[in-house]
């Protein structure tokens, strides 16, 4: 079993709830951080953007999950583009290339990617075995992935973690659309056929924990629920969990307006994906019923 662990992105959504979560498994957490030179507890200190990193504090690890990147959400300007690539990459690269250097080398990386690599595919099923889609997230996702390599040939074990939308109370793309469903002014997306891959966050962290310590997992692992659901059936669960219509739509050509670029590549894109690897190896998940899913989410927090 994982005990010692170092995390990166610790500060995020998702890291927070899984810092918390390791912790009271009575893991002992490490968190790796840009914020300063200076170390204090658990917090080290690594920079991808300069290729510095603490050596020393990856010694004795167990095991490494690596969720650091730059946020994807507003406009992506050419220089928000380079920010959302560069993050992810050479941040991997780095983090994979040192810890292959160790003589004593962590059991698993499991480093973050994203469903995004698949591309818009309509209501095509997909798996872990499917192809890379094109579009930009596509070509940030095989690159994000392919930044993992020195770890693979050191014998590390890699998991690369496809992640879905992710739902909670306290953060990611449920909370910014609370406001707006509250007020009763939530609506479809665009035509609202194109189907979002979704997962709870606790399912998530569980997931996680269960890529820690499963030895049989590696290589691409869809971290959604098994019950994909299109933008029309999102919008009808999330206003009848809220008791508000939902009445006004978000045409796609507004949207596009907005957002440009990011709307067509996330919320106008359709990736209907299976988790298959998960249900394997039999894998529970607590959520695969999106109107229970935000029932729950919504009445507490994890």
């Amino acid at each position: 079993m994982s005990k010692n662990i170092l995390i990166t992105g610790a500060a995020g959504f998702v890291g927070t709830h899984l810092t918390e979560y390791l912790v009271s498994k009575g893991c002992n957490v490490l968190i790796l951080s840009r914020s300063a030179k200076s170390t204090k507890g658990n917090v080290a200190y690594w920079n991808p953007k300069r290729g510095e990193i603490d050596i020393e504090v990856l010694k004795g690890l167990d095991a490494v999950v690596h969720l650091a990147g730059e946020n994807i959400a507003g406009r992506w300007t050419d220089q928000k583009k380079v920010k959302i690539e560069s993050s992810r990459v050479l941040g991997t690269r780095l983090l994979s290339e040192s810890l292959a250097a160790l003589s004593k080398k962590p059991e698993v990386l499991i480093s973050a990617s994203a469903i995004g690599i698949y591309g818009d595919r309509g209501d095509e099923v997909l798996t872990e075995a499917s192809s890379h889609g094109s579009g930009f997230l596509a070509d940030v996702g095989v690159k994000w992935e392919g930044a993992t390599k020195a770890a693979k040939e050191a014998g590390i074990r890699v998991c690369n973690l496809r992640i879905g939308l992710v739902l909670g109370k306290d953060g990611g793309a449920l909370e910014k659309m609370l406001m707006p469903f509250k007020l009763g002014l939530g609506g479809r997306i665009g035509d609202g056929k194109q189907y979002w891959s979704w997962i709870a966050i606790d399912d998530l962290i569980r997931i996680i924990y269960s890529l820690l310590n499963n030895k049989d997992l590696e290589g691409p692992v869809n971290a959604v629920s098994p019950n994909p659901i299109t933008n029309n059936e999102f919008t009808s669960a999330l206003g009848k969990t809220l008791n508000r219509p939902t009445i006004f739509p978000l045409p796609g050509f507004v949207a596009r307006g907005l957002l440009g670029e990011m709307a067509d590549e996330t919320m106008l894109s359709s990736t209907r994906v299976i988790p298959q690897k998960l249900l394997d190896i039999g894998f529970e998940f607590k959520h695969t019923n999106l109107e229970n899913a935000l029932s729950g989410i919504l009445q507490s927090k994890l």
